[in-house]
């Protein structure tokens, strides 16, 4: 259920919740990862909450804060306000996202959410509004014997199939769950692989956007455990079949002219100057970008050939190999026009996702860098010989390389902010190297028996 907040006091909010029957406010905020954390207080604090903010202490969560720097404070943001629609029954709570603030008020620079809110304040001195529509995919499993694999797949359909199994209703009623927390969603359907599922956002505000991914992401896997099931937005959780992508259409608005920034009628596809270089930005950056994109070891096991996910540093309308496609529009709506980046998958944090591709973007038009020319064909097609000669980069092949070059690109350490980076970068060396430690069942079967 929305709660009505528009031109409302506080006072008069926290009493439509006591009407409502809320018992509890979840005060939410991530961590680098993009894992929702939470402090819970009962509704009677709230008012001096939204009022004065509410101390915790930050020195366990994930990049946060040494033990002597943790005393920080969550200040909510009422436009996040809602309820849960599943904890209901003389249960009901609420959420709402938090600011991180300092003891001197302070945005924290440590906060993933002050990353993008940083990017979108210098969008708005170049004059833009950064606008994204997420395509979200996961899997639904039925969870598996303990001995066993742990998650089975549920149904048996394939891409747009029509399905009036459980996982069709599953699918329908987290949509409605979306809804009730006011997020617009486009489409929903069955995905290519078994078992895997689609929801596509409509395009707003890339603040809210990542609110409501953060949000999408607990609530798909709430929505499931009543039905017995389990949702994974793994990357890759099943080997040979396709992996889960967030494909993520992005747009700029002139802030003067109110009107798309990126559609140019006179252009073959369509794009104007500024959309051009931005494209142009995030292909150079692409590689700096892939750490925050594709954030896990498993994630590189999605981005490799003939599964429909990029590979390489190219652009393109018709080829779905390309990194970034610019879709076809009606020239009746030259306001959806829009360029979709391929490599984001649905374990990104998307605060700090879309900070780095916005900044990289206005990089590309503040320099005014030149947009190669597309690549339409196949370039699974290609061998390595013709992909050096025409120049087409690679995006990583692993998280370690995706590191480096994370560790190399100066614009994307500039929209992260130092504290961010470091933090990240530290968090993800380690587990790069936990994985390199591993002796993986693979190796064991390849090689035991004959060394």
């Amino acid at each position: 259920m929305a709660i009505d907040k528009k031109d409302k006091q506080v006072g008069d909010v926290v009493n439509e919740l006591q009407l409502l029957g809320v018992r509890f406010v979840y005060l939410q905020f991530t961590d680098i990862l993009g894992v929702v954390k939470s402090v819970t207080i009962p509704l009677e604090q709230f008012l001096d909450t939204i009022e004065r903010g509410k101390w915790f202490d930050g020195s366990s969560v994930e990049g946060f804060a040494r033990v002597l720097e943790s005393d920080m404070y969550l200040k909510p943001d009422l436009s996040t306000l809602g309820l849960l629609p599943w904890e209901q029954d003389g249960q009901t709570a609420a959420r709402v996202i938090c600011w991180m603030l300092t003891p001197d008020g302070e945005l924290f620079p440590g906060d993933p959410r002050s990353a993008l809110a940083r990017a979108i304040e210098k969008a708005a001195a170049a004059g833009y509004r950064f606008m994204v529509a997420p395509e979200l995919e996961f899997f639904l499993f039925r969870p598996g014997d303990e001995d066993r694999m742990r998650l089975l797949p549920q149904d048996r359909g394939g891409y747009f199939d029509l399905s009036t199994g459980i996982s069709a209703s599953v699918r329908k009623e987290m949509v409605w769950a979306l809804h009730d927390l006011s997020i617009e969603v486009e489409t929903s359907h069955h995905e290519l692989a078994v078992g895997q599922h689609e929801i596509d956002f409509a395009p707003e505000e890339a603040l809210r956007t990542a609110d409501n991914l953060i949000t999408a992401r607990y609530t798909l896997k709430a929505i499931a455990q009543k039905h017995g099931l389990d949702v994974t937005f793994m990357p890759k959780p099943v080997e040979g079949v396709e992996g889960s992508g967030l494909h993520i259409h992005q747009s700029l608005v002139n802030l003067k002219k109110g009107k798309n920034a990126f559609s140019d009628t006179a252009d073959e596809y369509g794009l104007s100057p500024v959309a051009r270089h931005f494209i142009a930005g995030q292909l150079l950056h692409a590689r700096g970008m892939s750490a925050i994109l594709s954030p896990l070891v498993n994630s590189y096991k999605r981005l490799i050939k003939g599964f429909e996910a990029p590979v390489h540093v190219t652009w393109a309308r018709v080829s779905r190999s390309a990194l970034i496609r610019v879709p076809r529009v009606n020239p009746q709506k030259l306001e959806t026009t829009r360029v979709e980046l391929r490599n984001p998958d649905p374990t990104c944090n998307p605060y700090l996702a879309f900070a780095v591709m916005l900044r990289c973007g206005l990089e590309g038009i503040g320099q005014k860098l030149p947009l190669a020319p597309p690549v339409e064909e196949n370039l699974f097609a290609l061998d390595q010989v013709t992909l050096e000669r025409r120049q087409i980069a690679s995006l990583p092949e692993n998280l370690g390389e995706a590191l480096g070059a994370l560790e190399a690109d100066q614009v994307v350490r500039e929209a992260l902010g130092d504290l961010l980076f470091t933090k990240l970068l530290a968090t993800k060396k380690r587990e790069w190297q936990e994985f390199n430690r591993q002796v993986t069942p693979w190796e064991i079967d390849r090689y035991l028996g004959v060394w």
